[in-house]
């Protein structure tokens, strides 16, 4: 599992996945978001404003990321 460090109280799911380098583009994420291919916490998250926050764990493509 990868440390994602944030330096705020929280991160827009969209934001996480450029910010981690999972995608190029806010556009790329949306969509990616809105398949159905993130999952937070072990459910799928289609909200691309979702609000991550410390302890959370992001899955995408088979690799999970916790928030720090």
């Amino acid at each position: 599992m990868l440390e994602i460090k944030i330096d705020t109280e929280y991160i827009k799911l969209d934001q996480f996945l450029k910010f981690a380098g999972l995608v190029n583009t806010g556009g790329e994420a949306k969509n990616i978001i809105m398949e159905g291919r993130i999952a937070v916490n072990g459910s799928v998250e289609k909200a691309r404003g979702k609000k991550l926050r410390a302890d959370d764990i992001i899955e995408f493509e088979g690799h999970k990321y916790k928030i720090v």
